[in-house]
């Protein structure tokens, strides 16, 4: 995995550099966010990597309908490079490019259980004070924290459930 990220990381900031000179973030994101779930597929995946294929017809697969003529340039010189596996890693990391560029932080806010609308805007401000950037929040419900709730918001996590405590709680005690 750290190869793939190694490999699409230049890939990913190209993309993000032709995207802004078309004033076009939006599209590209949209785009490459297709091309990588067709590449993700299984049967693409194996037909993109089939010597038969030629590069017109690898990015007719990859490019969505109504891409431009630059995205599909983009997409020949994956191809050609036999990079077109990289696409999800390459989309993941333009994502990453653009949520910086647009001062915004994705957070991950996983709960034992649903977590009242009040309570998410409350966690929402907070994070937004601690990174002075607008924040974008998305949940899920893991039962097993017990209580409580884990927030990841790109290199911080904030583990603020019964389950972590209990886990440095059990540590401290061992030593």
């Amino acid at each position: 995995m750290t190869q793939a990220l190694t490999l699409a990381r230049p890939y990913a900031r190209a993309a993000f550099s032709l995207a802004r000179e078309a004033g076009d973030s939006a599209g590209w994101s949209q785009a490459l966010a297709f091309a990588a779930r067709v590449a993700a597929d299984p049967q693409a995946h194996a037909l993109l990597g089939h010597p038969q294929l030629g590069e017109a017809e690898a990015v007719a697969l990859l490019a969505p309908e109504g891409a431009g003529d630059t995205f599909k340039r983009f997409l020949a010189l994956l191809v050609d490079n036999h990079r077109a596996a990289l696409l999800p890693e390459i989309a993941g990391l333009y994502e990453e490019l653009r949520a910086d560029a647009d001062r915004v932080v994705k957070a991950r806010v996983t709960a034992a259980a649903e977590l009242p609308a009040a309570e998410l805007e409350s966690i929402k401000a907070a994070l937004a004070r601690r990174f002075g950037r607008e924040v974008e929040i998305s949940t899920a419900v893991d039962e097993s924290l017990l209580g409580g709730a884990v927030i990841d918001a790109g290199d911080v996590v904030i583990d603020g459930s019964l389950k972590g405590k209990l886990a440095r709680l059990q540590t401290q005690l061992a030593q």
